[in-house]
């Protein structure tokens, strides 16, 4: 996989950037910006271009090709029902070996109101279904995230601290394990389960949005055959922030920030899938 090429490469930190360059909208308003240069050589191409770079730039900032673009390239488990949260609260009373891993999302790194830096979006919902699935099935909750690619090295602490610190102190729920060096889902995976192995882990649940889950489960299954030899272990799926706002026809179809956002993070996952080779 060229993500994982580029890190052994040590070109990790050309990820963000790369992403940010070919994700939307900068390739559409490139487009356009190419069609206005045509005008006066190629005035039909030209207003061809204008055109189509402003009509998908338009598109991808709306949360209904957002949708469609999940539901047609992207093979997203179903969250967990109460029957498999029951079935996980047996077996957790049992005394079989389980783990619940909290993927981080990415940090908020100027967090004035805290004097530090704080959770972003997407790692706060995580950790908040994570501790909540954790109450319900009775199962440890571990946190796995360290600076990320795109953020200031150690100039903070590693997600996994700070979302081990918010479980504990906000959600009163203190985490069993910390994986707090990782900088991808690659690493997330690698990382995490010789850590768990060694706690005597057999069965993962995995949470993370179910738009990054169909990568995350990958890295995971992957990680856990390659190191099946020493002890086996399972992953499940307990995929999260899949539901849609209560939004009309109209405004699914009309440009939002929150719809840019959603675009983004699909083809960041169509686009890992492709390099990927799945």
């Amino acid at each position: 996989m060229l993500a994982d090429w580029m890190t052994a490469a040590g070109l990790g930190a050309l990820k963000p950037v790369i992403s940010a360059l070919v994700l939307p909208p900068v390739p559409f308003l490139a487009l356009a910006l190419a069609g206005a240069a045509l005008a006066r050589r190629r005035p039909r191409a030209s207003r061809w271009l204008v055109a189509v770079g402003c009509a998908c730039a338009w598109l991808s900032c709306c949360s209904g090709a957002a949708r469609w673009v999940e539901l047609s390239f992207l093979d997203e488990p179903v969250p967990l029902d109460a029957a498999q949260r029951a079935d996980l609260k047996a077996r957790a009373a049992a005394g079989q070996p389980l783990a619940i891993v909290v993927l981080g999302g990415g940090m908020a790194y100027r967090g004035f109101e805290y004097d530090s830096a704080d959770l972003g979006d997407l790692s706060l919902k995580r950790l908040r279904y994570g501790v909540w699935l954790g109450r319900q099935t009775g199962i440890p909750v571990a946190a796995s995230g360290g600076w990320g690619w795109g953020g200031p090295d150690r100039e903070i602490p590693p997600e996994a601290v700070r979302m081990a610190e918010v479980a504990r102190d906000e959600y009163g729920t203190p985490l069993r394990w910390i994986e707090a060096g990782s900088r991808d889902t690659h690493e997330n995976a690698v990382l995490t389960l010789p850590l768990l192995q060694a706690a005597g882990v057999r069965e993962i649940v995995l949470v993370t949005h179910g738009v990054h889950m169909p990568r995350a489960l990958r890295e995971f299954r992957a990680a856990a055959a390659a190191g099946a030899a020493s002890a086996p272990i399972t992953i499940v799926p307990a995929a999260m922030g899949q539901g849609y706002p209560a939004d009309s026809p109209v405004t699914r179809w009309t440009p939002t920030g929150s719809g840019l956002m959603h675009m983004q993070s699909a083809l960041h996952e169509v686009l890992g899938r492709v390099l990927a080779g799945h």
